[in-house]
């Protein structure tokens, strides 16, 4: 179960020969390290999924989200807004959030959502080409199912 959790956080495909990030096969020992279980744990997830139609048709296709440019906005002087619900599955949220940061004039450059099935406390991320100002902070704090708000 932790193989099968660790790809899908990480959006990497099981196949019949190994584990891939896209189309870099990840060596069975650096997955069994992450998922921390024994090889031997990795390579029968690896047979089990494979022989199984069903989990292979998901497993098998699964793909990186790619680039997240969180970790270094500052850096790039970009703007981020994190926002997390009340309900993850409210409808809206990222519709309403993300037209106020367009009302200010400020174009997205990434939307991050965490998925609510494998994140305990899942967040909408906004990153915006500059600095968001701090004003937009109360009117997203008033969109249906928004509990907190954070910029920086």
């Amino acid at each position: 179960m932790q193989v099968a959790r660790l790809c899908l956080e990480n959006g990497l495909a099981i196949r019949k020969d190994g584990i891939y990030l896209n189309q870099i096969e990840i060596p069975t020992a650096r997955i069994a390290r992450g998922a921390g279980v024994d090889r031997r744990t990795v390579v029968e997830t690896v047979r089990m999924v494979s022989g199984d139609q069903s989990l292979s048709a998901i497993f098998g296709n699964l793909q990186s989200a790619g680039l997240s440019l969180r970790g270094v906005a500052k850096q790039l002087g970009l703007g981020v807004v994190e926002i997390t619900a009340e309900d993850p599955k409210t409808v809206g949220i990222l519709s309403s959030s993300s037209t106020l940061l367009a009302d200010a004039g400020i174009s997205i450059r990434q939307a991050l959502v965490d998925d609510p099935e494998l994140v305990p406390e899942p967040k909408l991320t906004l990153i915006g080409d500059r600095s968001v100002p701090g004003k937009i902070i109360p009117e997203m704090l008033k969109i249906r199912g928004v509990a907190k708000v954070s910029v920086y």
